[in-house]
């Protein structure tokens, strides 16, 4: 399967903010175990790569694994020599979108507007990251969706919770990005799957109402 493919068939990803090297792995098993098919370990984690490398050589193409707040080049390309495959900023970058995609990676920039999503697609992103989502609304994808191509999927990300996922994607949004939702460093192992499972049950009941 095609990685991008993975976040069609549960757009969720897995915000891990904060996590160690030491826990990764564990963490990673316990959110895919729950259904969880896409993880992002943000850059201002302790020793990011590090979780990356681990947890692509842990899941290799059944997860789609990356990085999160990639603000620049650099950690494009740092990205990929740790093995992973996504790459999801807070904003819109042209240069790193274009990176990414020159390395065949699942691109995910960051955008609050139209301005910013159309800047997103004509550097070839395809996937954005509506952000933070909580400041914005769904009536806010609504009008969006209304203006972007059908082909581009918006993730709703920032502020989001499980109970809400029904309310985004009949507003438009295609998937989603949550972070305390399901994980802090504090958070038990049984914790994290117990709230990974919620979040994914909640998405295919949405799915099957919408």
């Amino acid at each position: 399967m095609q990685p991008a493919l993975l976040l069609d068939e549960v757009p969720l990803v897995a915000i891990l903010r904060g996590v160690t090297p030491d826990r990764a792995s564990a963490v990673g098993d316990a959110l895919f175990s729950a259904g969880i098919r896409a993880i992002e370990v943000p850059l201002n984690s302790p020793k990011p790569f590090d979780s990356i490398a681990q947890l692509s050589r842990l899941f290799g193409k059944s997860c789609l694994i990356g990085a999160g707040t990639v603000l620049d080049v650099d950690d494009v390309d740092r990205t990929r020599n740790a093995g992973g495959l996504l790459i999801v900023s807070p904003n819109t970058d042209s240069r790193v979108i274009a990176r990414a995609r020159s390395l065949d990676l699942v691109s995910m920039p960051g955008f609050a507007t139209a301005t910013e999503a159309f800047v997103a697609i004509a550097a070839g992103a395809a996937r954005l990251k509506l952000f933070p989502a909580a400041s914005y609304g769904p009536a806010h994808v609504t009008a969006l969706r209304a203006v972007l191509p059908t082909h581009v999927k918006i993730y709703a990300v920032g502020g989001v919770e499980a109970a809400q996922i029904g309310n985004w994607l009949r507003a438009g949004a295609a998937g989603f990005g949550l972070g305390s939702e399901l994980f802090k460093p504090d958070y038990s192992l049984a914790d994290i799957a117990a709230r990974a499972r919620r979040a994914v049950e909640a998405i295919e009941q949405a799915q099957r109402e919408k």
